[in-house]
């Protein structure tokens, strides 16, 4: 990925953060015939590695786990707060209307190796530990368990567990860093007029806050 360096994110525990908050990632492979992506909710284990080990699983039926090329590291990508900015809000625009709009985003990319897991009990744990993990807001949580059990084995046959270990991470938060103190004062105050979920979460970026 293209960071510059005023955009470039090394911190491992915001590049988690992220990871975290917005869990449903799109896992990029190389195959026979080329590149293959799949979108999958992942579990991020921190305790593992320098940088983490990522678990997910996919559809038995999907070709992607089968094609894949092994001797090439995968891709995760996790997509944070994104938002577009128009540079009406610039106060150059005014000046001299030498302007032009861009996006900003927030991005972390993970890279290494992948495992295939086809045991049963890992990927009971793993289906346990991704519910409990999305469920924990709901004020009666549904878990695995709730299902009879007949019917979870039924489902797990019908996938398989991705393991990878974290090789290499990249975080990019493009929000305006580029712009002087003043227009980035502006990019907020219109994000923030603006008073939607998406434009106060990337004020609070262009503002200098991380997830």
């Amino acid at each position: 990925m293209y960071i510059p360096k005023f955009n470039e994110e090394t911190r491992l525990d915001v590049l988690h953060g992220l990871i975290e908050s917005q869990p449903l990632a799109t896992l990029v492979t190389m195959s026979a015939s080329g590149l293959f992506a799949t979108h999958l909710p992942m579990v991020l284990d921190r305790s593992t590695t320098p940088y983490g080990t990522l678990r997910c699983h996919i559809s038995r039926a999907n070709t992607q786990w089968r094609d894949l090329t092994p001797s090439i590291d995968a891709l995760a990508i996790f997509s944070g707060t994104q938002h577009y900015i128009t540079p009406s809000w610039y106060p150059e625009k005014a000046e001299h209307a030498r302007v032009v709009p861009t996006w900003n985003y927030a991005t972390v990319h993970a890279y290494g190796p992948i495992t295939i897991i086809e045991d049963p009990a890992w990927l009971l744990a793993h289906l346990n530990a991704l519910t409990t993990q999305h469920e924990a807001s709901f004020s009666a949580p549904w878990k695995v368990a709730d299902a009879p059990a007949d019917y979870i084995a039924s489902q797990v046959k019908g996938i398989v567990g991705i393991e990878l270990p974290i090789r290499r991470i990249e975080g990019k938060w493009k929000v305006s860093q580029n712009k002087s103190e003043r227009t980035r004062s502006a990019i907020e105050r219109g994000l923030e007029d603006l008073n939607t979920p998406e434009s106060l979460a990337m004020r609070d970026l262009v503002n200098g806050k991380r997830p």
